[in-house]
């Protein structure tokens, strides 16, 4: 091992992407081993480094790499469910449908670790085959065997069967990508409980889908607009405009179960979003039902879930403002954190009854609630600035807050130019988070304040600034427009 390769060795087991970078440079070798002959690949997905990971395979590292008891490293990145990697390794050219020495392929041991963003990932890449075209029917009807099987069974059972595990599992909740999802634990095997999901997406690819009513047990079984079998199932319904899940959702709406109303709304806010600009002749129809969804609506999860199909693309109704003045007051949270994208949309002056209720959300004691009431009447210029901008900058102060990214990027874009801003936007440079640090470096930089280098700095300090990126860019317009002010001029 030379000296190179042993450094490079050394940042990637510290997880130092930046050094990474670096040591990938000229005279690189990016199939560096360590001491014990190991790919340096192989142990960056074995620390579920993915952006090193990624380097890596950019640089040219063999996406066949095995680790020391012979193993593809794509099955290594298939157990730790790392998705990015994953399709980076398969876009470098591993074979998702490569036989091992068990008789599984690493898309079957995906299907089965429960994992919709893992199994995506090896089913779809540009260089590869349509997965119906490429996929034999005797694979399909196997991996299609493999997820009904897990997902019948359920997870937990079916790993007890396989280790003879006794003990308590280990659960958690996962981020899939943009979905969540429970992780297990048990007899040392971890798997990830999107099953339902991975059926769903398997049976949409190879033609052979579920009913209709199955598709919605698998989504009201976890009762989660955010878990990856619901959502699932309603983008797959949300794309279709046939007349069969139009009357379904009719259906729904009445159902007894808050969990399956609110399937409903969900399934109409995602073809609001798929179906839109298409043929579809039900649109206006589809809002129709969702105003008068939204003033018969008792349960307040459902109602949120109403309110967001209803406005989620900004589009006008002429019901919306009087929905929204409706539950400007309503006691739960999440229906009120809906209310002020009914009473504005683009294009449109608030009216006096809309500005009156979006100036008493401002005092709302959610967050969220404050902070959209609060950035639509600055953006509106409905009067009192000064208060408005102060309910932005308490919400940047506030390290908890749950909208405290968006609150310090309404910020940094602001016309806000006071000591305190600029005050604020500095603190955020000691924050933890890179995004966060890139937002305060970022703001500064569109203010022309003298510290926008350093700043940039230090958002580098916690690894580098991806591009493109307009905060990122923001840099060279800083340098761009301060070299070319006169000398002693400040902008």
């Amino acid at each position: 091992m030379t000296d190179r390769d042993a450094l490079l060795v050394a940042a990637v087991r510290a997880g130092n992407l930046r050094e990474v970078h670096a040591l990938l440079g000229p005279g690189r070798n990016a199939d560096a081993t360590d001491e014990d002959g190991l790919p340096v690949l192989c142990t960056a997905v074995a620390a579920r480094e993915e952006e090193i990971a990624e380097a890596l395979l950019g640089a040219g590292a063999d996406p066949d790499a095995v680790d020391v008891d012979g193993a593809p490293v794509l099955c290594a990145a298939v157990a730790a469910f790392a998705h990015k990697t994953v399709a980076a390794l398969v876009r470098a050219g591993a074979d998702p449908d490569r036989a091992l020495p068990d008789g599984t392929t690493p898309l079957l041991r995906a299907v089965e670790g429960g994992s919709p963003a893992t199994v995506t990932a090896l089913l779809w890449s540009r260089d590869l085959q349509d997965p119906q075209t490429r996929l034999a029917q005797p694979v399909r009807e196997r991996l299609l065997a493999a997820a009904r099987h897990w997902y019948g069974t359920g997870p937990e059972a079916e790993l007890r069967r396989r280790t003879g595990a006794t003990g308590p599992a280990k659960a958690s909740t996962v981020d899939d990508e943009w979905c969540e999802v429970e992780q297990i634990t048990l007899g040392g095997r971890t798997v990830r409980a999107g099953h339902g999901a991975v059926l769903t997406s398997l049976e949409s690819v190879f033609g052979a889908p579920a009913p209709l009513t199955e598709l919605v047990a698998r989504a009201v079984r976890h009762p989660d607009p955010r878990h990856v079998d619901w959502v699932e199932s309603s983008t797959l319904l949300g794309r279709r405009s046939d007349e069969e899940v139009r009357e379904l959702v009719t259906y729904l709406r009445h159902h007894p179960s808050a969990d399956h109303r609110r399937f409903a709304a969900d399934v109409l806010g995602s073809r609001q979003y798929f179906l839109n600009g298409t043929a579809y002749p039900h649109h206006e129809d589809d809002r129709d039902l969702l105003a008068a969804w939204a003033e018969t609506e008792k349960d307040p999860g459902v109602l949120a879930e109403v309110l967001w199909a209803l406005t989620e693309h900004a589009e006008e109704h002429s019901r919306l403002e009087s929905i929204g003045l409706r539950h400007a007051g309503h006691p739960d949270p999440r229906v009120r954190r809906k209310v002020s994208a009914c009473l504005w949309w683009p294009d449109r002056p608030l009216t006096a009854a809309a500005t009156a209720a979006l100036r008493a959300l401002t005092l709302d004691p959610d967050d969220e609630v404050r902070f959209d009431a609060a950035r639509i009447l600055l953006g509106g210029e409905a009067g009192r600035p000064d208060e408005l901008r102060a309910v932005v900058r308490d919400l940047v102060r506030d390290p908890h807050s749950p909208v405290r990214g968006a609150a310090a990027e309404a910020l940094a874009e602001s016309d806000d130019r006071t000591a305190d801003a600029t005050a604020l936007l500095l603190a955020l440079l000691d924050s933890d988070d890179r995004i966060v640090r890139l937002i305060g470096a970022y703001g500064l930089a569109l203010r022309d304040d003298p510290y926008t280098p350093q700043a940039y700095a230090r958002v580098e300090e916690l690894g580098p600034i991806h591009r493109p990126d307009h905060r990122a860019n923001a840099l060279e317009d800083w340098r761009g427009r301060t070299e070319a002010l006169p000398r002693g001029g400040n902008g």
